[in-house]
């Protein structure tokens, strides 16, 4: 499995621009309008949606990202594709990660990094598929 993969460095608040600076206005711009491609497209091809790359942008730029995924609630399969997708730019390559479970008679599905898995992020959620990551 995965277990020994490390948080990219993308994703650390020590690595961060600050809160005003251009680049991260832009990523966050980027991170607005591929949650929303990504709700659309999901809605018409299913698992099959390649997110748009974002523009060349530095690793330090992700506070932008981070702040539109946390404050605009995507699906966590959208989060997870949309993430995917800037790391990759980074020359980070993750698998989004599906899992169900089933507790208490109820079904429930999730989606994640393979990074996350083993964390809350995962919970205790079967994996059933990944997704690679791709470029556009």
């Amino acid at each position: 499995m995965t277990e020994g993969l490390v948080r990219p460095a993308a994703l650390d608040p020590s690595h961060w621009a600050p809160r005003w600076a251009p680049r991260t206005w832009r990523a966050a711009w980027w991170a607005r309008t591929a949650v929303r491609r990504t709700r659309r497209a999901l809605g018409d091809q299913q698992l099959g949606v390649v997110v748009a790359a974002p523009p060349p942008l530095p690793l330090d730029a992700g506070r932008g990202v981070q702040a539109v995924l946390h404050r605009s609630p995507p699906s966590c399969l959208e989060r997870a594709l949309v993430l995917q997708a800037w790391l990759l730019a980074l020359g980070e390559e993750h698998d989004v990660v599906i899992g169900v479970q089933r507790r208490d008679g109820a079904f429930a599905a999730h989606a994640w990094l393979d990074f996350e898995s083993g964390t809350a992020r995962a919970g205790d959620f079967g994996e059933i598929h990944r997704l690679a990551a791709r470029r556009t």
